[in-house]
């Protein structure tokens, strides 16, 4: 059983690659929490869809490309429905219902009666529910009984005839029209006679039917209709769902029927998906810390957004809209130039691991995938090396340009001509270049964002190092000015600590920056200092107070990390100003004190710290302190003698223990103390003395006249 001390060697072993032990920036507690949910989080939007029930329905983005697995005639349940709900039309069969007819017949025979009461002079002043007016009324009671009788029947004979036909809640106006044709035998007659004929019908049928639906007649064409507008005949190998496409409901159907839907929870396919992204956030992190000792919780906070707004804009409709290239291009260049290239192929390969649809599923739509990844490869490598914005933009034109010629090549070309296929999904050439227009703009959309984000979350690009190192900023300029001694000091160191870190492959541009910045705080009282002293004064000398003078000296420590927050440094730059000085000891003062105090604690004596803490740094403090012995060389010493006293020195601050948590192996030191002898090779190379000629004189002046 592995106990947590086994493990936490085990973590430490894995993330130190090399020997004395690779200091490890301690996390927080609540920092560890936070970037552990933030991994749980991106592990649940990664593989939420296995739990929903149904996983797919109507109006989903489509996961991946379906094909019909075999020839199928299917029916359109949508279809189907619709047709089945539809009450009128030719979906409707209806029949006259002969007991509504009869009781419509009697209902106007009523009618008919009550106008008989009213056409008797007893029955004159009854009240008329008919509505009849003075010309209709006086019709009626001057017309014969005969008249009557034929008028009447007429009546009868029209409604019978409308109702043969059928009724269906007629509005009043249509009414008046079917009457008025129906009593055609009427038109002879007065106007009157037909008025009250049709005002008896209309109000006698308004609103009535004498129609019912007969189902099985109904159901016999409707059956017919769903198999002639419902029916699906489908291939084998034949498109159903276009990944990025929205599904339909009618292809949700189809994909029922191939039972390509699941309406069931997969607990253990979720399980699995889950852990896997979870684990994959997990060994982004290590990866990031193992490439970056000293990186900081929002660098792991900042690579795990950026992560997680891609698995967001998956899940939701707008990723139907992008490609894989426009998503993992522009956060692969950001964490390329912000901490790395390992860190940013790390990252691109988890978000293709995790991506919505499974790489093992190869189609056209995960071939496109691979190239972006294999584009995120070249922008992570390339990225990681460019110096300056312009070969920055140099990736956003370039890299776009060969992801649309590989595209066009790998699948607009026969690969699998087996495939029958393969050109229902593949896209036209017309979209792969709106697609690279796409990705170049987003890409210089990046570059303009890089300094902003380089702000935001502490990130050092190389084109920022480049910009830092330009002797024309304002800070260098004043130590140029003010302290020219240090100024000429530090671009000494600078070329040893340069050459050092070439030998090792360290990052040359941080150790060049940092080395420009690391004594800027002797600008609060340059003359302190030896090197910017002239005319012999020495001001320590003159108070004669090793105390004071050891105050003055970590004073250069305290206000150059003062003018590194003034002119907002950022930190890997300012720890050069406190590392290269490490806790080493002021053994000149020190020496002083105890002529006049044997008991004056060493402690008293010795730079705050902290020792160097990365290989840079480390190498700076080495160049500090071996810039001066070589410089003392006489002209005629030998490179052995020159390797011997870099050589004593790196003893000596490997015993007072300044590199025990700098990384840096004894095979580095051997290798870096031969570039910093190859360096005073240079610096004191002899040259050519010229012979001076005598001054002409006058007599030599006339002569040669």
């Amino acid at each position: 059983m592995f106990t947590k001390t086994n493990l936490n060697k085990i973590y430490r072993v894995w993330l130190g690659s090399q020997s004395p032990r690779r200091p490890i920036l301690l996390w927080s507690s609540l920092n560890k929490a936070g970037l552990i949910l933030l991994c749980i989080f991106i592990a649940l939007i990664s593989s939420y869809k296995l739990l929903a029930v149904p996983d797919l329905k109507p109006g989903d983005i489509a996961p991946k490309t379906e094909l019909a697995p075999t020839s199928a005639t299917i029916i359109d349940k949508a279809a189907a429905e619709k047709i089945y709900a539809d009450p009128v039309g030719n979906l409707f069969v209806a029949s006259i219902d002969q007991s509504k007819s009869n009781e419509l017949e009697e209902a106007l025979n009523k009618k008919i009666e009550q106008l008989r009461l009213i056409s008797s002079n007893k029955y004159a002043d009854r009240i008329d529910e008919i509505n009849l007016t003075e010309e209709e009324l006086e019709w009626l009671l001057k017309s014969s009984e005969t008249t009557k009788r034929k008028w009447e029947k007429n009546i009868t004979e029209s409604a019978k005839r409308i109702l043969s036909q059928g009724i269906v809640n007629l509005a009043p106006k249509q009414l008046n029209e079917v009457a008025s044709l129906q009593l055609f035998n009427l038109n002879e007659e007065s106007l009157e006679a037909k008025s009250i004929a049709i005002k008896l019908i209309k109000d006698t049928f308004t609103g009535k039917s004498n129609l019912t639906k007969d189902k099985v007649r109904t159901n016999q064409i409707l059956e017919k209709l769903v198999t002639k507008r419902a029916k699906i005949d489908l291939k084998e190998g034949s498109l159903i769902t276009k990944k990025g496409e929205k599904i339909t409901l009618k292809q949700y159907y189809v994909l029922d029927y191939f039972k390509k839907v699941s309406r069931r929870p997969k607990p253990i396919q979720w399980l699995s998906s889950f852990s896997q992204a979870l684990a994959s956030c997990g060994i982004l992190l290590l990866i990031m810390r193992r490439e970056k000792p000293r990186l900081k919780p929002k660098h792991g906070f900042f690579a795990l957004t950026l992560l997680l707004i891609i698995q967001a804009i998956q899940a939701s409709e707008i990723g139907s809209a992008l490609t894989p290239l426009q998503l993992l291009l522009p956060p692969t260049l950001l964490l390329s130039q912000g901490i790395g290239t390992v860190s940013a192929l790390t990252w691109m390969a988890v978000s293709s691991l995790i991506w919505p649809t499974s790489i093992n599923e190869i189609s056209a739509g995960e071939g496109r995938l691979i190239i972006a990844a294999i584009a995120g490869a070249l922008v992570a490598i390339f990225g990681g090396r460019m110096r300056s914005r312009a070969q920055v933009l140099q990736i956003a034109v370039l890299i776009p340009l060969l992801g649309f010629l590989s595209q066009c090549f790998l699948l607009r070309s026969e690969i699998t001509p087996t495939n029958k296929t393969w050109g229902q999904v593949i896209p036209t050439t017309g979209t792969l270049f709106s697609e690279s227009l796409i990705v170049g703009a987003l890409l210089m959309i990046t570059i303009l964002l890089i300094p902003i984000i380089e702000n935001a979350f502490g990130l050092l690009t190389k084109a920022r190092l480049m910009e830092l190192a330009d002797q024309e900023r304002p800070l260098l300029r004043r130590l140029s000015k003010e302290a020219p001694g240090t100024f000429e000091h530090t671009l000494s160191i600078l070329g040893l600590a340069e050459e050092g870190a070439r030998s090792i492959g360290v990052d040359i541009d941080l150790i060049r920056t940092g080395s420009l910045y690391h004594d800027v705080g002797k600008l609060h009282a340059p003359e302190w200092f030896i090197e910017n002293q002239e005319n012999g004064i020495n001001p320590h000398e003159q108070i004669k107070d090793p105390y004071k003078s050891a105050d003055v000296l970590q004073a250069h420590v305290d206000e150059g990390l003062k003018l590194a927050r003034r002119y907002r440094l950022p930190s890997p730059i300012a720890d050069f100003i406190p590392e290269h000085q490490g806790t080493l000891k002021m053994g000149y003062f020190l020496h002083k004190a105890r002529e006049k105090d044997p008991a004056a604690l060493e402690t008293r004596f010795r730079y705050k710290g902290p020792i160097p803490l990365s290989k840079e740094t480390g190498i700076l403090m080495l160049a500090d302190g071996c810039e001066a012995a070589l410089r003392a060389l006489d002209i005629s010493s030998t490179d052995q003698e020159a390797c011997n006293t870099v050589r004593r020195i790196f003893k000596s601050r490997q015993l007072d223990g300044q590199l025990k948590k700098s990384s840096l192996t004894r095979a580095e030191l051997e290798l870096i103390s031969r570039a910093f002898v190859s360096v005073w090779r240079r610096m004191r190379h002899r040259r050519l003395k010229y012979p001076i000629s005598p001054p002409i004189t006058n007599s030599k002046k006339n002569f040669l006249k």
